[in-house]
């Protein structure tokens, strides 16, 4: 096995697709259903920062679990899980938001509904395209499971990581419910958008990865809380961040078209306290570009910069990136409290900037 500490990202991807091609065997004589695990295949393997297995590595290094053995091997198995898990979030996010494309290339659903039309199919090509998301996505959760609860290390450290991997995936999926019923009866307040971001993002971004790769080496109750406590902050220091790409960002860097979260209705904290600062100040006209670029889905770039102008205008991203300066440094504080070994601590401080930092 290559060394996880010099690229987990590269260890996280051999495992799965090791994985993923011991998955599909059963059911390759399936006929086009081939086609569709290979389209999952594809999207698990094209890309993707790795930040979840990586922040789960580190924290199974750093309450005490060896970087090499069988129970590396197993827990590497066992934290790579966790991208199957984001694959069927991700997929059936992309349809739930009626996205065009992801990574740069088109999303599940609209690469279905192509396929569908290209072949001339009997049918509605964007129903199919649907359906053939829903699935697949159900199967990159299925395996997501499979994936876990198969890693090669010993029953009691499974079952004491267990509960850590199963609220996981209920949070992750409250948090994309919520997100959606926000987006339906228009909840605008900095309060809801808040909350999405702790469940849809931080929760199963960096907290359970935290806790679930500390669990698996045998982690203790105060361990878990602190690793809590930082995954907290960072993980919503991580979605404020993805929230001011996903209206500033360069397409060629976020592989998704320009204000596309505007376009899709995302309530997000950006949105909401760029609204909640112009009606305070009385600034009718930032609040009605705003108004008016939130899911608007024919938004013009004309539209798309009045309202940048305007979240500029009235504070709220400069309000933003004060928010993710405090979380991320109320997080490395809390880290630099926290035991763990030297070199987990210094790649955790590492991920943290990773998550925080990026650029547009």
């Amino acid at each position: 096995m290559t060394d996880p500490d010099a690229n987990i990202a590269t260890a996280v991807e051999r495992q799965l697709a090791a994985f993923l091609d011991r998955a599909a065997e059963p059911v390759r004589d399936v006929g086009p259903f081939s086609e569709a695990l290979d389209a999952l295949t594809r999207f698990v393997l094209k890309g993707g920062k790795r930040l979840r297995p990586t922040f789960a590595w580190w924290a199974w290094r750093g309450a005490g679990g060896a970087a090499s053995g069988d129970d590396a091997t197993g827990a590497l198995q066992a934290v790579s899980a966790l991208e199957l898990l984001q694959a069927c979030a991700l997929i059936h996010d992309d349809l739930m938001d009626a996205s065009d494309s992801r990574r740069g290339a088109a999303t599940v659903h609209v690469a279905f509904a192509k396929q569908h039309a290209e072949r001339g199919w009997h049918g509605d090509p964007e129903r199919f395209g649907l359906a053939a998301s829903v699935l697949i996505g159900d199967v990159a959760l299925a395996w997501a499971d499979d994936m876990y609860a198969t890693a090669p290390l010993p029953a009691n450290a499974l079952a004491a990581a267990r509960p850590i991997w199963q609220i996981m995936r209920t949070e992750v999926l409250a948090g994309q419910y919520l997100d959606v019923h926000t987006q339906a009866v228009g909840d605008s307040s900095p309060e809801a958008a808040l909350r999405v971001n702790e469940l849809k993002t931080a929760a199963y971004t960096v907290v359970r990865p935290l806790q679930l790769g500390a669990a698996l080496a045998g982690a203790d109750r105060e361990l878990l809380a602190s690793l809590r406590r930082f995954g907290h902050d960072i993980g919503v220091a991580f979605q404020l961040r993805d929230d001011l790409l996903g209206v500033f960002g360069d397409p060629d860097v976020t592989g998704k078209p320009a204000g596309d979260d505007l376009r899709e209705g995302k309530r997000t904290l950006l949105v909401a306290l760029g609204l909640e600062r112009a009606r305070e100040t009385g600034r009718s006209a930032e609040e009605q570009a705003i108004t008016t670029a939130v899911g608007d889905v024919l938004l013009s770039d004309t539209q798309l910069d009045a309202a940048r102008d305007a979240l500029h205008a009235v504070g709220a991203v400069a309000a933003v990136e004060q928010r993710i300066g405090e979380l991320t440094e109320a997080a490395l504080t809390t880290l630099r409290e926290t035991p763990l070994t030297e070199q987990a601590r210094e790649e955790l401080v590492r991920l943290a900037h990773l998550a925080t930092k990026r650029s547009a």
